[in-house]
């Protein structure tokens, strides 16, 4: 009988989220004890000396950030004088609105 237990210990030869992490600055030098890992959203930019296995501040570098998907979003906009509904680029938007200012 196979039993799951969540939140238990992590198994031993799991790897570290540390590796996949787009906050960890990793150093390897040419022996395997030779590792210094820093974390950017730790406070002061602590060392982490052990193999991490849960972390509430965890972002998979692997996965667009959030200020990414901001940036290629596009933004549905309505135009009440031409009565047209569409999509706009943000840089686009950046535009017009720059052009809303210049006109006052």
């Amino acid at each position: 009988m196979h039993v799951k237990i969540h939140g238990g210990t992590a198994p031993g030869d799991a790897s570290s989220l540390c590796y996949s992490c787009r906050y960890a600055t990793i150093v390897r030098g040419s022996r395997l004890s030779e590792e210094v890992i820093e974390c950017s959203r730790v406070s002061n930019d602590q060392r982490i000396t052990f193999a991490v296995k849960f972390c509430n501040k965890y972002s998979d570098r692997a996965m667009p950030s959030l200020d990414h998907m901001e940036d290629i979003a596009w933004i549905l906009r309505t135009d009440v004088k031409r009565k047209q509904v569409g999509f706009v680029r943000p840089t686009d938007l950046q535009i017009q609105v720059a052009n809303c200012f210049r006109d006052e």
